[in-house]
């Protein structure tokens, strides 16, 4: 089954305890970004302690209801534009409440090879977020198997990531 719309929104406003996502990609292409992104890379940034909006008022929502919210993105050095960009929101997102660990494979096996990007909710409802190779959404598709593998792969992804805090102290972003 597909997702979009309201099903897509219902998955974040309606889990009990933890909605997690596994990120593979140095590149998502997101229309709503792409004016963002340019003026990053024209030089612009935030305040990631003044920074608020929408996502990181659900954030603060999400942790006050005893909630968490998570994720580990894989990347290789040197990060792509697009996540150096990214890396300006998780910090505001990191301060709101989400747990964002970063596992770098530039100099060592990935850990997680053949697994892609996946929403899981509750370690139980697990929605794969198929992509082009570019990094454009094709769509989102509620996988109907055993969620034993995807519980499997956040485990590995924590054992061997670090808090997205430790990781970007090493960086000069």
């Amino acid at each position: 089954m597909l997702l979009d719309g309201d099903e897509w929104r219902a998955k974040f406003r309606d889990f009990r305890t933890e909605a997690w996502r596994l990120e593979t990609l140095p590149v998502y292409r997101v229309p709503d970004e792409e004016e963002e992104v340019r003026e990053f890379l024209a030089g612009g940034r935030i305040d990631p302690h003044a920074y608020s909006d929408e996502y990181t008022d659900d954030l603060k929502r999400i942790r006050n209801e005893g909630k968490t919210k998570g994720r580990v993105h894989i990347v290789t050095r040197p990060l792509s534009d697009y996540l150096r960009y990214e890396f300006m929101y998780y910090e505001p997102h990191v301060l709101a409440g989400e747990e964002i660990r970063i596992l770098d494979v530039t100099d060592r096996e990935n850990p997680l090879p053949d697994v892609q990007d996946f929403w899981m909710f509750d370690r139980s409802t697990v929605v794969l977020m198929n992509y082009e190779p570019d990094g454009t959404q094709v769509n989102r598709e509620v996988f109907e198997g055993d969620p034993e593998p995807f519980r499997e792969a956040q485990r590995v992804a924590l054992a061997e990531s670090v808090p997205f805090s430790e990781y970007v102290k090493k960086l000069d972003l």
